[in-house]
């Protein structure tokens, strides 16, 4: 289902994609409704617990993608009670490029061997997965869902990050900080540079994540973002016309964010 912000705004209002769900489930013609948690080009968080609930009194499942959100914005997945979510780990978990996944099945489908899925043999539960029987029966929940062995090299990457994460409190403490930085930096663009550069990631702290998404009314992202580059700042460009930058709590300074600004004024201002 395409579905688009209201005209003349940037992000999605919970309450229209609430009835745009009731809207297909009436007419009968929607299987699954499937979101991201937090939304790549605009940054914008959803409300995975009030999505979710409006989606499954329609009685229809419901799955997440939090490749942005997780290691990002706390989540509460089994009590929001989403039917799964997948995430990748390599962007806020810090595992590197090509890393393993992640995924969730809710409880109530633990012992569910029905479901549809691709099964693979490391999926088959552990009492007696090398009997090599020819009757696949899956590990309960989300280990269940597993195709062959992870690598180790990977699980040893990932592990290293989440130690630090802990090591840091967790992420409900690393959003006490994101919360802070990111707003700083809003501000410092807003101070500084509104003349030259929009925000259009949602303003209101609960509705977004660390990243702000740029855009810039002269048409010039792609020199700004070179220039960015060349003045070794870590960002990144998106078509057709925005810059995200992520001041991510777990490594980032407001020191960082003032320098990224000083580099924008520079770029920006005549």
């Amino acid at each position: 289902v395409k579905f688009e912000p209201r005209e003349g705004e940037a992000t999605l209002r919970t309450e229209d994609i609430i009835a745009k769900i009731k809207e297909h489930a009436e007419a009968g013609d929607v299987a699954l409704v499937m979101m991201s948690g937090v939304q790549y080009y605009t940054g914008q968080r959803f409300d995975i617990k009030t999505i979710t609930k409006a989606a499954r009194d329609c009685q229809i499942p419901i799955g997440w993608d939090l490749a942005h959100a997780v290691g990002n914005v706390p989540l509460n997945l089994h009590d929001d009670g989403p039917d799964f979510a997948c995430w990748c780990s390599y962007k806020y978990l810090n595992s590197g490029p090509g890393n393993i996944a992640g995924c969730f099945v809710h409880e109530r489908h633990a012992t569910n061997d029905k479901l549809n899925r691709f099964a693979g043999w490391w999926g088959h539960r552990k009492e007696d997965r090398f009997v090599m029987s020819h009757n696949f029966i899956p590990s309960p929940g989300a280990q269940g869902y597993m195709l062959s062995n992870p690598s180790v090299l990977c699980c040893a990457a990932l592990r290293a990050s989440l130690d630090v994460f802990e090591e840091a409190g967790g992420v409900l403490a690393l959003r006490s900080k994101s919360e802070k930085l990111t707003g700083y930096l809003e501000m410092l663009l807003e101070d500084h540079l509104s003349q030259y550069i929009n925000i259009f990631t949602p303003r209101n702290p609960a509705d977004r994540g660390c990243q702000l998404s740029l855009t810039f009314p002269a048409g010039n992202m792609m020199e700004v973002f070179s220039k960015l580059c060349e003045a070794g700042v870590i960002c990144d460009e998106r078509k057709p016309d925005v810059i995200r930058v992520a001041p991510t709590p777990l490594y980032n300074s407001y020191a960082d964010v003032w320098e990224l600004v000083e580099q924008l004024k520079t770029i920006l201002i005549p």
